[in-house]
């Protein structure tokens, strides 16, 4: 793996891409100092230049050299989540490209715990701009291999970790006249964040000009049409015929006329159906279904990250509210 590591600092350090391991999903890196490296990002992805990215660096003492002006609730945030899957919003150096932020003058900024992307960064003198490694709004991907049937012969290198352990993108945090805002629910519940600093403002919808990443109405979304639902069985009966698949927390469906079924937990456990929530949605979208079924989780810690993932890649193709 060394070697593997070697090879990616080198891909990145002549300005093209690389995709990474993290511990939420894998990334598509690039120099976050390199204006036209980044732009490959845009490019590969086919992602909309109002969204952001999300800087990579090696540990909490590089953040000054990225921020400014830091708040003291963030402080608190970075020491206690990172390494891990918590991104901060923070205003941004000049350093710092605009093609980075979105013109903005934030930039969203982690510390990941994969040891593989740190061991990484930790051979580079810039920090990594990475969006998932994936066309933009589809099923973010969480192995090597869910990158190279997406992506292919677009990205130079794929620097193979394994399957990612959260399962799902950092939650992100933002901060609005000091004020804590919660603009992506992801890998750590907002209870947890809360339980450190207080109640936290919920603005996670943002379509023309997002503060962060995953803030688009559809996004995370299969090619096959999917629904949300707190009733499965109606939801079956109403597309009997049709090739169903369903996606479900902790037991299966007893109907046999499913085709397909992707149990995420059966120990009910939310952060292991996190972890697994990306997975499942690849193979379920990989069976040429006419539908697939999801089942509304329930909405508190990961649950809610769940729902919020789900029911985005639902948007504008779920067409019977009746059923939710």
């Amino acid at each position: 793996m060394k070697e593997e590591i070697k090879k990616a600092a080198i891909i990145l350090n002549e300005g093209k891409v690389v995709a990474i391991p993290t511990e939420t999903v894998y990334g598509l890196a690039a120099n976050a100092f390199n204006d036209t490296a980044v732009r490959q990002i845009f490019e590969i992805k086919q992602r909309p230049s109002f969204n952001p990215l999300i800087v990579h660096i090696k540990s909490i003492d590089y953040l000054e050299k990225v921020s400014e002006n830091i708040p003291a609730k963030a402080w608190l945030l970075a020491k206690k989540f990172w390494p891990g899957a918590l991104t901060l919003v923070l205003p941004k150096k000049e350093i710092i490209p605009n093609i980075v932020t979105a013109g903005k003058d934030t930039v969203g900024v982690r510390v990941p715990s994969h040891p593989i992307a740190l061991m990484l960064l930790e051979q580079l003198d810039f920090p990594l701009a990475a969006p998932s490694a994936n066309p933009f709004g589809s099923i973010s991907p969480t192995s090597a291999e869910h990158v190279q049937k997406q992506l292919g012969n677009k990205v130079p290198f794929i620097l193979d970790g394994g399957n990612c352990e959260k399962g799902i993108e950092s939650t992100i945090i933002g901060f609005e006249n000091d004020a804590p805002i919660l603009y992506r629910l992801g890998s750590i519940a907002i209870e947890e964040i809360e339980n450190e600093i207080g109640p936290i403002t919920i603005k996670n919808i943002e379509e023309q000009h997002p503060s962060a990443p995953g803030m688009i109405k559809r996004h995370y979304a299969p090619k096959t049409v999917t629904i949300v639902t707190k009733n499965i069985n109606d939801a079956v009966h109403f597309y009997n015929g049709k090739r169903i698949g369903l996606l479900l927390f902790n037991s299966k469906n007893t109907d046999e006329s499913i085709i397909h079924q992707e149990i995420l937990s059966i120990s009910g456990d939310l952060k292991e159906a996190a972890s697994h929530l990306y997975a499942a949605l690849h193979r379920l979208d990989a069976l040429n279904l006419d539908v697939i079924i999801a089942e509304d989780f329930p909405e508190n810690e990961l649950g809610r990250s769940i729902n919020d993932r789900l029911k985005r890649a639902s948007e504008l193709k779920n067409t019977k509210n009746i059923l939710n």
